[in-house]
């Protein structure tokens, strides 16, 4: 009976209409993309439809609590940073994601969203920095990408790749030059950790002299793995 109440009780928060599940909030610096080095809230939304192989936050794929979205923007608040990131797992697996983006927005914050690339991110308000990670080959994940997000990227946006090997600078590369993606958008081209020398990387990109910025995880160089940060 218990499992079926908690079932019952979780359909019953899931109808809610101005809720999310969220992993954690918590205050650090951005450790990626445009924002690196910025005092930054990341607000992390729980669960995530993709697997990549790479992934360093399992941990959010399941369990999670759910806030009001009226709450969520008071713990930013008292956070006390301009900058908010709202990643996850997939922040967009949840479609009040939406809300929650322009809320921000309206607040008076910078605001980003990190996002697989694998699902629709027509919806999310123009005010927000979409960071796109198209998955290659060696995630796991490649033919999960949303090709079709492509043509709806501005200025304002970025996409990152994430590699593991040669084989994936080689592919990430082919696909900067057929889609024109750095005409459209900052592309960044970032190690994955333990699996792609840094260095490595670095001499690949300035080699093939490659419209795109190499960068690393800015976090990771501080605190390692360590959760909230």
């Amino acid at each position: 009976m218990d499992a079926v109440a908690d079932a019952a009780a979780a359909s019953a928060a899931a109808l809610q209409p101005d809720r999310l599940k969220l992993t954690e909030i918590f205050l650090s610096l951005q450790g990626e993309a445009r924002d690196a080095g910025w005092p930054t809230v990341f607000v992390r939304l729980t669960g995530c439809p993709l697997r990549c192989t790479y992934c360093d936050t399992a941990y959010a794929f399941h369990g999670g609590q759910w806030w009001d979205i009226d709450a969520i923007l008071a713990e930013v608040a008292r956070l006390g940073a301009r900058h908010v990131c709202v990643t996850g797992g997939e922040p967009l697996a949840q479609k009040r994601c939406l809300a929650l983006l322009a809320r921000l927005c309206d607040a008076g914050h910078v605001v980003s969203l990190e996002t697989s690339g694998a699902l629709d991110i027509a919806g999310v308000d123009p005010r927000v920095s979409r960071v796109l990670d198209l998955k290659t080959p060696d995630s796991g994940e490649s033919h999960r990408n949303l090709w079709s997000n492509l043509p709806l990227l501005t200025a304002r946006d970025q996409v990152k790749f994430v590699l593991c090997s040669r084989a994936d600078f080689e592919w990430a590369r082919d696909v900067v030059a057929e889609h024109r993606l750095a005409d459209a958008c900052d592309v960044l081209f970032s190690p994955s950790h333990a699996q792609l020398a840094p260095r490595e990387l670095a001499d690949w990109i300035v080699a093939e002299r490659l419209p795109v910025r190499f960068q690393m995880q800015l976090h990771k160089a501080l605190w390692g793995e360590e959760q909230g940060k």
